[in-house]
Order: C-alpha cells, then structure tokens, then sequence
C-alpha cells in the first residue's frame, strides 16, 4: 500500500516536471521574440570581440594623464610636511630613510658616510661622471693648493699641468695664479706644418689610435685623420719627450762616475736608494718616493746610457738623470741634490749616479724613482722585489 502510494506521488511530480520543462523550452527557444533578442545580442557581442583592444591606448593615456594631474595636485601638500614626508617615505622602505635622513642631517655617525638600519653603507656625495671634459680651461689658484692636490681634483697628473704651464713651479704657486688644465693626463699638443696624427703619436710616445679615439679631437677630413695648423690636439696619456742637456747647473759632484763602456741591462733591478718609502705608485704618482733625512747616494738600478742628467726646465723633476737600459726600460732620478753623471755615458749596475736631495717639486728630501716601459709606467715597488 505504501509502495504504490509512493510511485503515485513520484508520477504526479515527475509530470509536473515535465509540463514545466516544455514551457520553459517554448518561452525561451522557440518564441519568436526570445529568438530576435539572441540574434542582436549575438551581433552585438561579435562586435565588441572584432574591435577587442581597439580603445586600450586611449584608456593607457587617460590613466597616465590622471595620475600626473594627481601627482602636481597633490605632491606640494604631501611634502610640504618634512616630518609627514618622512614617516610615509619611512614607512614604504622599512624606516631606512629616515634613518639616512637623520644621520645626514649631522653629517653622520662616521663624519663622512653614515648606514642605514641593515648596515649597509649610504655614500652622501654626489657621484661625478667620469666623461672627459672636451678642452683645456683655467683654474685659479686658491690658498692652500698643490700642484699634486690641483692634479687630483680634476683627475690628471701633475706633469700633465706643468707641460701645458711653462715656467710654472710648486715653489711660484700662489693664490690667484691661473692655470691651464689639461683635460685628461697627458699632453696638448699645437699641431705645426706638416704635423700629422701618426707624427704627433710618435713624437708623445702613444699610439695614433689613441689621438682618433679621444672623443673631443677634430680633424679637417675624418677619413684620412688631416689636422690643420695650429689646432690644438689632445694625446691622452702622451708623455713628454726628454729635453737634451747642454750642460747642467753647477752642481755637478766633485767626484764624476767614470764611463761604464760597453755595457747591457741585467734584467734584474737594484735598489737605487737607502731611506722609507713615503709614497707609493698611484695614477697620479706613477713612481715610489724613498726619503732619508740625512741624504746619501742614489745608484743606477741597471745599466744603461744616461740620456739626460741635469734640470732642463727649472721645474717638475728638479735635478735628475734619466738612464736608457736598451731593453725597452728607462729609469728616472729626480729631486737630486748633486748629479755624478753627464749625458751620454754609460753605467754599471749600482754606479753612483748622484745624491738625494730636495730640488724641483719637492717638500723634503727624497728620491723620486720611476720605471718606464714602451707600454707606460711600471710599479717599480712590484719590479723591485
């Protein structure tokens, strides 16, 4: 009795269900007005789809446009506040602006640079482009400057300085004096008739593609790199060509070293002079300094021909002597109180070429002692040891 009861009821709902259903289908599917809204909104749709992204760099642009209006409203009442500023600024970078903006504001827990909470290290100076300046300009000698000091400050050596300034001494450095200043180290070369790039290279030591290199050097035709006279030409990191002595001051040591003879670099360098080192290589020092209060000789590091020994220019290396060792190396000798050899004789290895002094550039007495090669400057620390 229960069953059949059952199966009544779920036949009369089952019946139900389906009266429904096929209104439903009738309404939707098959009258002729549901029918009219599908096919429009199916066009309607395929529209929108051929026509997608057609409207996104218009929007892109509004966006860009809204945010910057934002940004000249707003900006001056967000930071018109340093405390404000600071706290939003903090609080985006986890405090460490603030942290920075508070050291900087006394100078630092380190005087120069300070650190922010992780420890690392915020350097406050402005970061220089190191991009060469295109022509040589004056500077004015302010109290308390140094050849070597002036040399730093722009980046060039200070023979750079002296070669471009003739006649110009540590000793005549005063406030006020104007001073030509190469842009980079090296020399500024006049080009005279019949001058050319490869010419000029030779004659400074460098290579002609260093002089077309240099960005700021012009030429009258670029294809055959003609130069036209009396322009000036830039030979970054060319070197001045030695000066020939004809005699040198009389400070000549009674006791001249005797002509070496025939004579051939041992390869193997000497200590030229006993005292410390004050001074190492650097780029704008390309030798070693060795001081001794007391003076004392200053020996040949190898054999060679001396090509130069006197003080040719009242300035820079003071007395000196400049010995060829054949093998691609020369030495140089300056700030020399006495000299103990001429141009044009040779020395042993650990002859007597002169005695330390204080001459040309010089604050004390010293050995200024360099090494060069057909490639540049060598540490002569490095080739002594």
């Amino acid at each position: 009795m229960f069953i059949k009861q059952f199966y009544k009821e779920w036949i009369g709902a089952f019946g139900q269900f389906l009266v429904l259903l096929s209104k439903h289908v009738f309404s939707h599917y098959l009258n002729p007005k549901f029918q009219s809204f599908e096919s429009v909104k199916s066009t309607f749709v395929g529209k929108l789809y051929v026509q997608r992204g057609k409207n996104a760099q218009v929007i892109v642009n509004l966006v860009v446009i809204t945010v910057m209006v934002l940004g000249v409203v707003l900006g001056p009442t967000l930071v018109s506040n340093d405390s404000q500023a600071s706290a939003v600024l903090s609080g985006a970078f986890n405090n460490k602006f603030a942290f920075a903006q508070e050291n900087l504001g006394t100078g630092g827990p380190e005087g120069e640079f300070v650190f922010d909470a992780d420890n690392v290290l915020i350097d406050p100076m402005t970061q220089v482009s190191e991009k060469p300046r295109a022509e040589v300009f004056e500077y004015t000698v302010e109290d308390g400057d140094t050849l070597a000091g002036i040399g730093k400050k722009f980046g060039v050596d200070t023979d750079s300085i002296l070669w471009l300034n003739k006649g110009v001494t540590e000793k005549r450095l005063k406030p006020g004096t104007a001073l030509k200043i190469p842009p980079v180290t090296g020399v500024v070369h006049t080009v005279k008739t019949g001058e050319t790039v490869y010419s000029i290279a030779k004659k400074y030591n460098v290579s002609a593609q260093a002089i077309v290199d240099f960005p700021f050097n012009e030429f009258s035709n670029d294809e055959t790199f003609a130069l036209a006279i009396g322009q000036n030409v830039v030979v970054p990191d060319g070197e001045m060509p030695d000066e020939p002595i004809s005699s040198p001051r009389n400070n000549i040591a009674n006791a001249i070293t005797p002509n070496a003879g025939a004579v051939s670099a041992t390869g193997k360098w000497l200590w030229p002079a006993a005292g410390t080192i004050t001074q190492y290589y650097k780029p704008w020092h390309k030798a070693v300094d060795i001081a001794n209060r007391s003076g004392g000789p200053i020996l040949a590091a190898d054999a060679g021909t001396v090509i130069v020994s006197g003080w040719p220019d009242n300035s820079g290396y003071g007395n000196r002597v400049i010995i060829d060792h054949g093998n691609g190396y020369k030495t140089l000798y300056a700030h020399m109180s006495k000299l103990a050899v001429k141009a044009g004789q040779t020395v042993k290895r650990g002859d007597k070429v002169g005695e330390m002094g204080s001459t040309g550039r010089s604050t004390g007495t010293h050995l200024h002692f360099e090494i060069r090669t057909a490639k540049g400057y060598a540490d002569p620390v490095a080739a002594l040891k």
